[in-house]
Order: C-alpha cells, then sequence, then structure tokens
C-alpha cells in the first residue's frame, strides 16, 4: 500500500474510532501524499510495498479523511489500541511520524477518544467536586503558592514558609517541580516537618490547609512516598507527569490512594509551544485525565508563561468539558501571578480552579504571610466584584502588592 492508499475524504470516523487533528506542512512533497503518510506509518504502512501485508489487515489502516490546507484530520480504528495502555497510543499517534523526512512540521492538536478505552482507565479520584469537598471552600478559587525559593531551603524553614503562607489565607502549598529528596531537604524529614505545620496552621485559621509533596522518582520509589504521605496524615502528593511519564502516572493512580493527585507538567513546552510542531496542551490535558490526575497545571495566559488565553480556555475545556463519566480536573494556574492579575484570572478561568503563585507572595515587600493576605485580599474583592484599588484603600497588603506590581498585570 502506498501512502496516498491512506486517504479517503468520503470516508465518515464512526464513535469507535480515535481520531486525530493534525497541523501538517512539508518541504517539498504534495500535502496528501504526506498525510497519508502519517496515518501509513502510525497504523499498517510504511515507505514501500510489502510482502508480508494480508487481506484481514485492511480493517486496521488509519485513514485520512479530511485535508483543509495545512489541517489534516485522522481516524484510527479502535483495534490498533490496546486498552488501558497510554503509551500504546502515543507510540501510535505520536510517535514516530514526527520525524519523517519529508515533513517540515508536524503537530498534535487534539484528539478524540472513545468511551471504550476512556472507561479503560481509572480517572480522576476526586475532581473538582471532591476537591472543593476536602478543602471546604465552594465559592471562590483555591489560593496556593510554592515554597520559594524552589531549592535550597533545609526541612524547618521549608515548614515555616509553608505555615506563613497559609496563615496569611493561602489553602494549598506546595512543593516546586524540581524539589525531591536532596541531601538539603530529605524526603520523609521535609514531610513530616511541613504536615506539622499545616497542623499547627488549621489549629490557629480554623480553615482546612493543604500540602503537596513532590513524590516524583523512579515508580517503586514514587509509590513509597506517596504511602508515606498518606500514612503521615497527607491528602495530596504531587508528579511531574512528563518526566514520569503517563505509565508511572498510571502505576500511582492504580494504587487507588485517598490522596489527590496534583499534576505539574514541567517540561511540556518542548512539546507544545511550537504552534506547528509537536503536540498541543489540551492533548496531554485529555490524557492526564483519561489515565486519573485531580488537578493539572495549565498555565494562565497572563504572568511569565507563553500560553494564549485560546490555549489555555482549550487546556480548561479537555479538564472540564464532558468525556464519558470522567470526573472534571481542576485546572491550576501558575507562572508569574501576583494579586494584580487576579481580577484578569477569574474572567478566564470563572472560580473552578487553583491559582499558584509563588514570587507574587514570598516576594512581597512585607514577607510571606502579607503576600497571603494579598492574594487573598485580591480573591475576596473580585468575587465581590470590588476594585482592587478601591478594596486597597483599606487593606494595607494589597495595596503594597499592587505598588509592586501593578504595572506587570
Amino acid at each position: 500500500m502506498k501512502y496516498r492508499d491512506f486517504v479517503d475524504l468520503t470516508y465518515r470516523p464512526s464513535e469507535n474510532d480515535v481520531v486525530c487533528d493534525f497541523f501538517v506542512e512539508t518541504y517539498d512533497e504534495e500535502i496528501t501524499k504526506m498525510a497519508g503518510g502519517v496515518a501509513a506509518e502510525s497504523s499498517i504502512g510504511t515507505w514501500t510495498e510489502l510482502a508480508t501485508m494480508k487481506a484481514y489487515m485492511k480493517k486496521l489502516q488509519a485513514v485520512v479523511f479530511d485535508i483543509s490546507g495545512n489541517s489534516v484530520r485522522i481516524a484510527y480504528p479502535i483495534e490498533l489500541f490496546e486498552l488501558g495502555n497510554m503509551p500504546n497510543m502515543l507510540s501510535s499517534v505520536a510517535g514516530n511520524v514526527f520525524g519523517l523526512k519529508d515533513l517540515k512540521n508536524l503537530r498534535l492538536n487534539d484528539v478524540r477518544i472513545p468511551e471504550e478505552i476512556v472507561t479503560s482507565f481509572k480517572g480522576p479520584k476526586y475532581g473538582i467536586t471532591g476537591i472543593r469537598k476536602l478543602v471546604d471552600v465552594y465559592h471562590r478559587p483555591l489560593i496556593g503558592t510554592i515554597i520559594k525559593p524552589k531549592l535550597g531551603l533545609n526541612p524547618k524553614d521549608h515548614a515555616e514558609v509553608a505555615f506563613n503562607a497559609w496563615v496569611g489565607g493561602c489553602d494549598i502549598v506546595k512543593d516546586d517541580e524540581n524539589l525531591s529528596s536532596q541531601k538539603f531537604s530529605q524526603f520523609d524529614d521535609r514531610v513530616v516537618k511541613t504536615l506539622d505545620y499545616r497542623d499547627r496552621a488549621e489549629e490557629q485559621t480554623g480553615e482546612k490547609k493543604i500540602y503537596i509533596p513532590n513524590v516524583t522518582s523512579e515508580t517503586n520509589e514514587m509509590v513509597k512516598r506517596a504511602q508515606f504521605v498518606v500514612d503521615q496524615g497527607g491528602e495530596y502528593v504531587m508528579i511531574d507527569i512528563l518526566s514520569c511519564g503517563f505509565s508511572a502516572l498510571q502505576t500511582l493512580r492504580d494504587q487507588d490512594l485517598n490522596m489527590v493527585l496534583h499534576a505539574h507538567r514541567a517540561g511540556h513546552a518542548a512539546f507544545t509551544k511550537n504552534p506547528k510542531h509537536g503536540i498541543a496542551m489540551r492533548v496531554i490535558a485529555k490524557l492526564s485525565r483519561i489515565v486519573g490526575v485531580d488537578q493539572l497545571h495549565v498555565g494562565a495566559a497572563v504572568g511569565k508563561m507563553s500560553e494564549t488565553r485560546e490555549e489555555v480556555l482549550m487546556s480548561c475545556e479537555a479538564l472540564k468539558g464532558k468525556m464519558s463519566k470522567l470526573r472534571r480536573v481542576m485546572p491550576v494556574a501558575s507562572g508569574g501571578l501576583h494579586p494584580a492579575l487576579v481580577p484578569s484570572l477569574i474572567d478566564i478561568f470563572g472560580i473552578d480552579f487553583v491559582i499558584q503563585a509563588g514570587g507574587g507572595i514570598h516576594g512581597h515587600k512585607d514577607g510571606t504571610v502579607a503576600g497571603a493576605k494579598a492574594m487573598r485580599q485580591a480573591v475576596d474583592a473580585t468575587v465581590e466584584h470590588i476594585e482592587l484599588e478601591e478594596y486597597a484603600t483599606t487593606h494595607s497588603e494589597l495595596q503594597i502588592a499592587l505598588e509592586t506590581w501593578r504595572s506587570d498585570s
């Protein structure tokens, strides 16, 4: 079979087909041929005729069914995929095809996955509803921070920074993506000390407080660390899903621990940033939701990260839109956030999301407690439809934050 044999513009996908939307750009080859090449090389074809091809395999071929400029849609029969195996799916639709030399660029922009595959995974254990119930906050975004500096603090100082953020008004404090169990901050010691300070913060404030330790490691060690967090009374863990991989994520989810899974997307821009090549964030969001994360970073459209508002909204839709019977996942906004950006964030996300600010809290001129207060004040003002400048006249922490960062909003 030749590449063009994988193109049939009269074909209409069935509900059981996996459907992928690609951006395809060639050097000199005609796009129809190379669109067929993507379908062929990711199903039953290759660059030349095969003596081993059998008639019964015809039903397994992927089909290019729509070409509109550089936009190409391909349908893959469900029989090509092993249920409950996300690496198999990615190796198929997002595998060797990216390396075809006649393709200048190839980007997987979206994927539709049939219910039979979706339901072969556990999906989110908590999702937005479960998280709201756990934290007992229902009518505003959750307020989170990352310990800063992200590396270097010893466990006691780490725990004290967390305590200050909690008493200032944060709901959530988490490790950053590259804090693991280094010599300066051994995992077990850090978790024990920080959860102890969490308990103190809850007693002092009367509010539920969350600590999210980063358990990212070799898979068996990661499961061991997650169990340790549970045993110490923790309720959340974080995993760097792309550096660990979907297999490790699935292994952790399949432990079925009473534990919210917070997904960090460290490294995502290697796939997502080039608008013509790689994999779109909304695809990563969909696959992460299917495997079973409860929260996922999606950028912010404001702050220091590069995503557009449209990209962020597409990722949010992937996390919160209807997908079989999966629970809705809580988006996490992060990257250069501070109190002056809160109205824009709520305009983009609504209230069902986490505001995850690091420098925008710990960089406050009066310290972490004041930074957390300023963020909480900005959220309270915005959900009450009060202008930040007006609210700041009676809230000094917010006033200082606006003076510091307003030019960056």
